[in-house]
C-alpha cells in the first residue's frame, strides 16, 4: 500500500479530530443487534470513489457477500481523515497501512481486526554494484535516499535498521526522500545508498529501465508489520469476532478479489492473520527515537 508523508498528515488530523471513546459491549448475545445494516468501508491511501471502485471494487463486493451486510465506499481526502470519520461513525472499517494504523489506533481506538501477511514485505538497502560500502555500519557519514515521511518500508523500517547498526538517525546519516526515483540518483552518485521494499524493487528497476546486476543488496531486514484492516471502537466485541471469523473463513476468495486490481498485485499470494498491536511497536519505536513520538 502506498504510503503518505505521515507527518504533514498528523498536522491536519490534529486540526480536524476530536478525542472521544465509545465503550465496547462485550455481551456475546447482542451480535443480532450491534450488527449493522450497511458498513462504511475506507482505504487511507486512496482517496477518490472511482479510484476506490477500481481497485477495491470487486473486494467489497466479495467482502458484502461474506459479511452478509451491504459494505459502503467512503473516500477520504487524505491518510489520517479515516481517523475523525471513525470517530465521528461517518465510518466503520479502515484498510491501512502500518503507520497511519497507529495514527487511526492512538487517535481514534480503532480496533485491529484482520492484518494482511505478504510473503516479501521486507525492507532492503541497496547500493551500486561497484561501491565499497558492504555493511550498514559503513553509511555512517553519508546520504540515504529514502522514499516518504511514514512510509514503512521506504523510512520506517530502514531508519530502525541503520539504528540497530549503531547509527544515530540525527547525526550519523543524511536521508533524502526521493520516492521513487532514489534509485537513479544512487545510479547516478547523487546518493550513496537506497532503501526500498523488496517487493518493490524488480518493478522500480524495469520501469526505470535499469538491470539488477548494476546494484547490491546489502542488507534485508525482517518481515514488516502488515496492513490491516481495523474497525470502529462502537462496535461490540462479538461483532468484530465474527467478522475476524468470516474474513479467516473465505480469506482465499477475500485475496482473490483483491488481487484482481493492478494496484494489488503486491498481495498475491498473502494470507489474512489475526491482527496484532505488539508487531507494530517497531514504528512507534523509531518515531521516538527520531523526536516524533508525540504524533503517535
Amino acid at each position: 500500500m502506498k504510503r503518505r508523508n505521515l507527518l504533514w498528515y498528523s498536522l491536519l488530523f490534529a486540526a480536524g479530530c476530536t478525542t472521544g471513546v465509545n465503550s465496547t459491549n462485550n455481551s456475546s448475545d447482542q451480535i443480532a443487534i450491534t450488527a449493522p445494516k450497511n458498513l462504511k468501508f475506507a482505504v487511507t491511501d486512496v482517496t477518490g470513489i472511482e479510484d476506490l471502485q477500481r481497485d477495491f471494487g470487486i473486494f467489497r463486493t466479495t467482502l458484502e457477500g461474506i459479511l452478509g451486510i451491504k459494505v459502503e465506499f467512503f473516500p477520504v481526502e487524505n491518510p489520517t481523515a479515516a481517523a475523525p470519520a471513525l470517530l465521528s461513525r461517518e465510518v466503520d472499517i479502515v484498510f491501512a497501512g502500518p503507520s497511519e494504523y497507529l495514527i487511526l489506533n492512538a487517535r481514534a481506538k480503532a480496533i485491529p481486526i484482520i492484518a494482511i501477511e505478504r510473503t516479501n514485505y521486507h525492507c532492503i538497502i541497496v547500493v551500486r554494484a561497484d561501491s565499497k560500502i558492504k555493511l550498514l555500519s559503513q553509511l555512517k557519514g553519508k546520504t540515504i535516499a529514502m522514499r516518504t515521511v511514514g512510509s514503512t518500508s521506504g523510512h520506517i523500517a530502514p531508519t530502525k535498521l541503520l539504528i540497530d547498526a549503531g547509527l544515530d538517525p540525527k547525526t550519523d546519516f543524511k536521508t533524502v526522500m526521493l520516492d521513487d526515483r532514489g534509485v537513479q540518483a544512487l545510479k547516478k552518485g547523487e546518493v550513496d545508498a537506497w532503501a526500498t521494499a523488496s517487493d518493490r524493487y524488480e518493478n522500480i528497476l524495469e520501469s526505470e529501465g535499469l538491470i539488477e546486476k548494476d546494484f547490491s543488496v546489502i542488507f534485508k531486514g525482517p518481515l514488516l508489520p502488515n496492513d490491516v484492516f481495523v474497525a470502529s471502537n462502537h462496535f461490540a466485541s462479538s461483532f468484530i469476532e465474527d467478522m475476524q471469523s468470516r474474513m479467516i473463513k473465505h480469506q482465499d476468495k477475500l485475496i482473490q478479489s483483491l488481487v484482481t486490481a493492478k494496484a494489488n498485485k503486491k498481495y498475491k499470494g498473502s494470507k489474512l492473520i489475526l491482527a496484532n498491536d505488539a508487531d507494530y511497536n517497531i514504528i512507534r519505536e523509531v518515531y521516538q527515537k527520531i523526536g516524533q513520538g508525540n504524533f503517535l
